[in-house]
């Protein structure tokens, strides 16, 4: 579980990283990709280590594996590689959404 809230962690800091740089160091549509790779990166982080404290490692992976995924291809795009690198994108988006309902079911199953 440490594994899991260290690359949590690591995650929240590239996404700081990326927020900044996208706020004082990007324009037009790098800054939009910097700013929403460091949102959704961001918000996976912490459900990651939220979801490792309730004891869903499987969720956990999923957030840092989507985030990455999903913030990647954006930050990719955004320091100027191919925008076909977009056509990834969502499928770091599908595997935050299975994330979340993984994690909904682990808290659902959970007795009252």
């Amino acid at each position: 579980m440490s594994l899991l809230l260290a690359f949590a962690a690591l995650s929240g800091a590239i996404a700081v990283a990326a927020g900044a740089f996208g706020a004082h160091g990007a324009s037009g549509d790098a800054a939009d990709w910097l700013k929403t790779g460091a949102h959704y990166q961001l918000a996976h982080a912490l459900a990651a280590m939220v979801a490792a404290q309730l004891g869903g490692r499987g969720p956990g992976w999923l957030f840092v594996a989507g985030g990455a995924i999903f913030a990647g291809t954006l930050y990719l795009m955004a320091i100027g590689l191919p925008r076909w690198l977009g056509a990834i994108t969502p499928i770091g988006g599908v595997l935050l959404i299975a994330g979340w309902i993984w994690l909904a079911w682990i808290v659902a199953s959970r007795p009252a």
